[in-house]
């Protein structure tokens, strides 16, 4: 299968976005992905359609956003114009949410209100009415819309998110690790939803996520994604550590970096409140050794040709470090052409 490679941006402005999107294309990038946290970041949809007059290849969309801070008719129509202005690029990716939902006060809704949403969604893109809530809504104009439908990934960190994205979703983000068992298991939990509803993984499009960076000092590399493995920590272990390969004992320093993460400094770059939640340094290896691709050139790529031998052979990156463009030349020059294909 060939290989494909993702970059995650945080819009903290919107040129900036812009301008690492047409770098990433540049240099041989497949996907650019948008975060979508209202309350830090600047709106994604809106640099999202920046991002499809300034692009012509790579396929954008939101990595991720909740089915809570919008109604599925927004949502719709929203990524429905990206669409349009992309000619046919646009992709959406949800789960139940994170930073967005947390600095508003609000919580998860579940897989059932999540499974009810997309499933509302893809109705509304081909312009049929649904049932949401109770009651009837609609986006009349999406179903008149002269491009492709827009394919639904979701974000999935447990077993049971990965079943669900294996029965409904077009293609999956898989964040619970990169090892070959992590991905063993999560190929395995999304091959049991898609069975469930009559399919097998050639029907799903699987990336993993993974937080990367590129350089010859190890330690440094790993001490300056400190906040994004913080960031991990509490997002892929939040409802349980149940079936999803944790070791004993890291269960007490993980719940540790849960109940001090502060979402009003999610991804905050440098040393900041969450990246000093990972002061301990078994725990930090490990959440690296799990999540990350760190190291040289050769290691980087290294790392990803064991990720695609254990069966997943797209990866979404974030790398959010202060020399962003240096990392993604580096990654298009020197990694992805020795493990491409």
């Amino acid at each position: 299968m060939e290989a494909k490679f993702g970059i995650l941006e945080i819009p903290r402005s919107s040129d900036g976005a812009v301008a690492y999107a047409k770098l990433a294309e540049a240099v041989g990038f497949d996907l650019v992905g948008v975060a979508d946290s209202q309350s830090l970041f600047r709106e994604p949809f809106v640099t999202l359609g920046l991002m499809g007059q300034a692009t012509e290849k790579v396929m954008i969309g939101t990595a991720v956003t909740n089915p809570i801070t919008r109604h599925p008719a927004v949502m719709a129509s929203a990524i429905a114009t990206v669409q349009e202005i992309s000619g046919g690029r646009a992709m959406l990716g949800i789960g139940t949410g994170d930073s967005a939902i947390y600095n508003i006060n609000e919580r998860p809704r579940g897989l059932a209100g999540l499974r009810d949403y997309i499933l509302t969604l893809r109705k509304l893109l081909a312009g049929e009415t649904a049932e949401f809530g109770g009651r009837d809504v609609h986006t009349c104009w999406t179903g008149g819309l002269d491009q492709p439908p827009v394919p639904i990934y979701i974000s999935a960190e447990g077993p049971k998110t990965l079943e669900l994205a294996g029965e409904v979703a077009d293609g999956v983000f898989c964040g619970m690790g990169l090892s070959p068992d992590v991905v063993a298991l999560s190929l395995e939990h999304l091959r049991i939803g898609a069975e469930r509803a009559g399919r097998t993984l050639d029907d799903i499009d699987i990336w993993t996520l993974a937080r990367v960076n590129v350089g010859d000092d190890l330690e440094a590399l790993t001490n300056e994604v400190r906040m994004e493995l913080a960031s991990t920590a509490h997002h892929a272990f939040r409802f349980t550590l149940e079936g999803k390969l944790v070791p004993a004992d890291m269960a007490e320093s993980i719940r540790a970096v849960q109940s001090g993460y502060q979402p009003s400094h999610h991804e905050d770059l440098g040393e900041s409140p969450n990246a000093k939640l990972m002061s301990d340094p078994k725990l930090l290896s490990y959440m690296a050794d799990r999540f990350a691709v760190l190291g040289t050139p050769e290691a980087c790529a290294a790392r990803i040709m064991d990720i695609r031998a254990a069966g997943i052979h797209q990866i979404l990156f974030t790398g959010f470090v202060e020399n962003r463009r240096d990392l993604i030349e580096t990654l298009g020059r020197d990694v992805f052409p020795r493990c491409r294909n």
